[in-house]
């Protein structure tokens, strides 16, 4: 199978599975969150390969898969937020809440990520809309102009520090991100002496009270306190990937503040092959921060610091913080006397 084959059937398949889960419930309400985590960690486990890169000629290819994934996700939405405000029963609300918020957490995250990063204005806006759907519009910038710059120092909110459960990360790297992301926008608009109404985190903001409106008016007040709770748990999923593939990892930072050039032991990576075909190869993280713009199909992993298991998986394992340190830390000790030599 092409590796673009795989990232489209990995990516788009959940799509059709929770629209119909969310506009017809029954057994699909189950299918749909099965498939964003039984069967992508048994495919993980029962099949040992790695995908290869993309050659060149084919990344138009991936970049018309991201907007259609990316206007997949608004789509989702608008059936999601119907069907759970009009038609479902309480089980089946559950089963659309938890493969929706997973799909915008994963595949939606990773694709958005991958726009804000293209040079292209259409490309670039899409994924901040992507981001503003699930109330999180303030990443396109702080990940950009923040996380890229300082990460794996504590000048960024979004790498998280060894021996930090996730329950304290999530709250300093959101609130955190939103005021650094403010700040370097504003200092940006203050250089270029433009106007302060052209600010993005207007366009964040409003366009988040945009999409709670539009929450509304789809599926009215149950509608609307669902998709608030699904961005939410997207959000914690984004949150999550930060955590799991920047814990522990630290570059070395001279007496005058300066931090060593970002190297790819600075990132957790997996080499897990259908969880990294769906979040369109997150996992291979390092070489993505070496390299921002280089499209998804053509990151690779190198020696890097690597993942036990996958990224999902060690999301879940984040959860349970002694159990996480017990598995993590001795790994992070490593990388970070490497880091000192």
């Amino acid at each position: 199978m092409r590796p673009m084959t795989l990232f489209t059937i990995a990516t788009l398949t959940p799509l059709p599975l929770i629209v119909l889960a969310a506009l017809t419930g029954g057994w699909w309400a189950l299918l749909a969150p099965l498939y964003m985590t039984l069967m992508t960690a048994s495919l993980d486990e029962m099949v040992k390969r790695i995908t290869p890169t993309v050659p060149e000629a084919e990344f138009p290819v991936a970049d018309r898969l991201s907007v259609v994934i990316a206007l997949g996700q608004f789509w989702l939405l608008g059936a999601v937020t119907y069907g759970i405000g009009h038609s479902l029963s309480g089980w089946e609300k559950v089963g659309v809440f938890i493969a929706t918020g997973l799909y915008l957490g994963q595949v939606g995250n990773s694709n958005a990520h991958e726009l804000i990063h293209r040079g292209s204005r259409f490309l670039h806006d899409l994924g901040m809309w992507a981001y503003i759907s699930v109330l999180f519009g303030h990443h396109t910038s702080a990940h950009v102009l923040i996380h890229h710059r300082f990460v794996a120092t504590k000048s960024d909110p979004n790498s998280a520090r060894k021996g930090e459960s996730f329950y304290h990360f999530a709250p300093r790297a959101w609130i955190g991100s939103f005021r650094a992301g403010f700040r370097a926008e504003s200092e940006r608009l203050k250089r270029a002496e433009r106007a302060s109404w052209r600010h993005p985190y207007i366009i964040y903001i409003g366009g988040a009270l945009l999409m709670i409106c539009a929450a509304y008016l789809i599926g009215g007040k149950i509608g609307l306190l669902w998709y608030l709770a699904i961005a939410g748990f997207a959000q914690v999923q984004l949150l999550m990937s930060d955590y799991v593939q920047h814990y522990g990892l630290q570059r070395h930072v001279t007496e005058d503040g300066k931090a060593e050039p970002v190297a790819g032991r600075h990132s957790w990576n997996s080499p897990h092959w259908f969880s990294s075909a769906l979040m369109l190869n997150a996992p291979r993280h390092s070489d993505h921060h070496a390299h921002p713009a280089r499209p998804y199909p053509a990151l690779e992993l190198g020696e890097n610091p690597m993942l036990p298991r996958s990224l999902p998986v060690m999301a879940c394992v984040a959860l349970y913080p002694g159990f996480w340190r017990k598995v993590m830390d001795p790994r992070a000790a490593k990388w970070r006397s490497v880091t000192k030599t």
